[in-house]
């Protein structure tokens, strides 16, 4: 793997927008520094095209495609392990997800991760963090995105509180002011509507306080633009958002009485539809909370990604880090973790893989799998890798897309039992579960009683297991669960051949 790559980039797959920031890493006295050297926006507003009953439109999906294309031909030349696209509420939602990313991902050239809320508020934090001055105090990081608000309370780069709530500038603005239309009772409903969603959290976040409010990524920064340029802040504010200057911009668009006649100086014409249910949540924001003055930065989700890419490439994957915290959670027998990871991880050193960054991937993806396999004990032992699998499926799990999650559960449920269960799973690496499967056999003594040499090979769309056969005839369980095993896999139509050897 590529230690310190001299590009990343990553592409956020937004509700409003589609973004891609390209970076490029230096190294510092005080650690690596992403700086940026690229971007593009494309004002999408994949979001406008969601129905009621959450199906993303034909003509949505084409706006997507055709920049993804776009953003495509400015990655071409990129390794794969130096991007990551991430795509948020939209397409967490949307009931048509998996055929616009089919096709999305052909566009874009690269693999496609939906992410849960909460990663996305730990990858805004990261962003927000590296972007702003450094700060002896806790932060509050407030991000209106197209289709939901991440709120993150953290000190220095360390998030300490993080939610999502599903409130965003297009959905908002579709629901309140469809037409454009904007008055004043109007308006009181829209924030009102922002405060209700608000107040789930809002009790904890003022008993943990913070010293410093950030508005994070787009909508933010358009509200700060417009009521700087337009001098709508009070008067010892110069940069950032006041409650006053909201208040005015508030004003000035209600006397318009429809955002389209709006005239103010840095309104962008991509920004006018979702102007008014971004300031209406950005109103219910302050007042539920208690703001009073919030500072910006455009270091957001984008540049989040592109530090926890570069965490991934230096050896500091927050996904190890997360697998850590779920063994002490869970009380995992660490021993016995250790040996099946380092037994499934020798097996698949066998076996053809000619990418060494893929081939690092998944010797961590075993790793993982191994240390959560028998997370699900501590719910019930009967069934408990259908447990486990639950667990490693639904939890937050920072650092993990919700791809990452549904890999890891898929293998963590497959450990064990029937293998017809995941026949028709779109999400197994059958060679990844044929190393865990047969190194949790053979490790069912949970000791470190010694074993033999044993050699694994690919044949076809199914495996050879070679054991030395006085070893095999000293071991009957061993034996006859290899037998078991072979034929399970012979059910789902993947040869599995035991061969006893004499060497």
């Amino acid at each position: 793997m590529v230690t310190h790559p001299h590009l990343l980039a990553a592409v956020d797959l937004g509700s409003n927008s589609f973004r891609l920031i390209v970076g490029r890493v230096e190294e510092t006295d005080a650690g690596s520094q992403i700086y940026q050297v690229d971007a593009l926006r494309e004002p999408v507003r994949l979001g406008a095209g969601l129905s009621r009953d959450k199906y993303l439109d034909r003509a949505s999906q084409l706006r997507g495609w055709d920049a993804l294309k776009r953003f495509g031909e400015r990655l071409r030349d990129f390794h794969p392990d130096h991007v990551r696209a991430v795509a948020t509420n939209t397409l967490r939602v949307a009931k048509n997800a998996n055929e616009f990313i089919a096709e999305a991902e052909s566009a874009l050239g690269f693999p496609i991760e939906v992410i849960a809320g909460r990663e996305e508020a730990r990858l805004i934090y990261a962003g927000a963090a590296h972007s702003v001055p450094a700060s002896a105090g806790k932060r509050l990081v407030v991000d209106i995105g197209g289709g939901s608000t991440e709120f993150i309370i953290g000190s220095h780069y360390t998030p300490i509180h993080m939610e999502s709530l599903y409130i965003g500038c297009v959905s908002h603005s579709r629901q309140f002011f469809a037409a454009g239309n904007v008055d004043e009772y109007t308006m009181r409903q829209a924030e009102l509507a922002a405060k209700r969603e608000i107040q789930i959290i809002s009790s904890e976040y003022k008993h943990t306080g913070w010293d410093q409010a950030i508005g994070s990524s787009g909508t933010a920064r358009a509200l700060a633009e417009l009521v700087e340029a337009n001098g709508f802040n009070d008067p010892h504010i110069t940069h950032g958002i006041s409650r006053g200057g909201l208040e005015r911009l508030k004003r000035a668009l209600i006397k318009a009485e429809n955002v389209n006649r709006l005239k103010l100086i840095a309104l962008k014409p991509d920004r006018i539809p979702v102007l008014a249910g971004g300031l209406s949540i950005m109103l219910g924001v302050f007042e539920e909370l208690g703001i009073d003055y919030v500072d910006t930065t455009d270091g957001a989700l984008r540049l989040g990604v592109l530090y926890d890419l570069l965490g991934r490439s230096q050896h500091q994957d927050m996904r190890t880090v997360t697998v850590e915290g779920f063994k002490r959670r869970y009380a995992v027998d660490a021993a016995q973790s250790d040996r099946i990871a380092e037994l499934a991880i020798s097996f698949y050193d066998q076996l053809d893989e000619p990418d060494d960054e893929r081939r690092e991937e998944n010797r961590m993806f075993l790793a993982w799998s191994a240390a959560l396999h028998e997370i699900g004990l501590s719910i019930a032992h009967s069934a408990y890798h259908k447990h486990s699998a639950y667990i490693a499926s639904h939890a937050d799990m920072p650092g993990f897309s919700r791809t990452d999650q549904a890999r890891l559960a898929a293998l963590v449920l497959g450990h064990a039992g029937k293998l017809g269960k995941l026949a028709h799973a779109r999400d197994v690496d059958w060679t990844l579960l044929f190393c865990l499967r047969l190194a949790a056999l053979l490790c069912r003594r949970r000791t470190d009683a010694g074993l033999p040499a044993i050699r694994v090979k690919q044949a076809g769309s199914g495996f050879d297991v070679r054991l030395p056969n006085d070893w095999v005839a000293n071991n009957p369980l061993t034996d006859y669960s290899l037998v078991q095993e072979a034929a399970e896999w012979e059910k789902i139509g993947r040869p599995y051949r035991v061969v006893y050897t004499d060497d």
